[in-house]
């Protein structure tokens, strides 16, 4: 019974969606955050190859299920198929409003919030909030329109905010190796007085934050309907999207801790825009507040793209008063 959906999108359409569902603003902001409870730069490079190595095996799993399961839903057909519909259903319910209702309105907010701080202040209203508000629901009623419309237009637009997304990524870390005024001596643990190596329990909540940023790599099974080749397609879209972000975290990182002292760094919220101004010697604001907004939009076009896939429970022999309610 499930839908005869075409089956188009290759291997670098899906790649891109796996990039731009993993890559969003947690990057720019948990490394700071961390630091201030690690208190080794060191230490937080080895957490974010430990989470790209998580990750990794993630998307091994996962493409070996959506090769055998080459199905729209990601993990509402994977448990409705491995376990059973109900538990399926409550998955997919769970995915409506938390895996993807949430975060598209979460990120929509975040979008507007980095967009209203690329504006002239003498050009803003007094109240800035219910701007903000609109800004973040013509953006969500924008990219449903596109994706509402077709295979085509939706991955067409997907493919050219993605890479969007690398190449400001790309520019930053190479100006910022290339130009940046930065020091390889802040890669030398200094710890200061009175301050303690990060326990076991530390570690490990560091860790859970930053597998936070690296979500996002199952974004292709969501979409197996619609894949050529699916067997071979979703694996290695899943591992090449997956390594790429893997590398430009770590990269992210790097760039952070060459361009600011540990001391700097701890704490801060808006560590990538710290690092910018660090590395260039002079503020960059707007202009960084533009470059997150920008790395959003793809993510939060991926999110209504996949999240709309999301099956609903169709096995009216057991649950016959499920039927009746889509998931998304």
């Amino acid at each position: 019974m499930e839908p005869k959906l075409p089956r188009k999108l290759k291997l670098f359409s899906l790649t891109n969606i796996v990039i731009g569902d993993m890559i969003g603003a947690g990057i720019f902001t948990t490394s700071g955050l961390l630091l201030a409870q690690l208190h080794d730069p060191l230490l937080l490079l080895l957490l974010w190859v430990v989470g790209g190595a998580i990750a990794l095996s993630g998307a091994l799993s996962y493409g070996e299920l959506g090769a055998n399961f080459p199905r729209a839903g990601g993990d509402y057909a994977f448990l409705s198929e491995l376990f059973s519909p109900l538990t399926g259903f409550l998955s997919g319910w769970v995915s409506f409003l938390v895996g993807f209702s949430a975060p598209v309105a979460v990120s929509s907010l975040a979008f507007s919030e980095y967009l209203i701080r690329t504006l002239p202040e003498t050009s803003l209203p007094e109240d800035h909030e219910a701007l903000k508000k609109i800004i973040a629901i013509a953006i969500i009623l924008v990219f449903t329109a596109i994706h509402y419309f077709g295979l085509q237009s939706g991955f067409r637009v997907q493919n050219i905010l993605t890479a969007i997304k690398i190449a400001l990524i790309t520019a930053l870390i190479f100006c910022g190796f290339a130009f940046g005024e930065g020091s390889l001596d802040h890669f030398i643990i200094n710890q200061e007085a009175g301050s303690r190596p990060a326990n076991l329990k530390t570690t490990g909540l560091s860790l859970m934050w930053i597998m936070f940023a690296y979500s996002g790599w199952n974004a292709s099974t969501y979409v197996g309907s619609e894949i050529l080749d699916p067997r071979k397609n979703i694996p290695r879209s899943l591992l090449l999207g997956t390594g790429l972000v893997t590398l430009l975290y770590l990269l992210l990182n790097l760039l952070y801790i060459y361009a600011l002292p540990p001391e700097d760094m701890k704490g801060v919220i808006s560590v990538g825009g710290l690092a910018a101004r660090s590395l260039f010697n002079r503020t960059l604001d707007q202009i960084f507040s533009l470059f997150i907004a920008l790395i959003l939009l793809s993510a939060i076009s991926v999110l209504i793209m996949i999240g709309a896939r999301v099956q609903r429970c169709r096995d009216t022999r057991l649950y016959p008063h499920f039927s009746s309610f889509p998931l998304s």
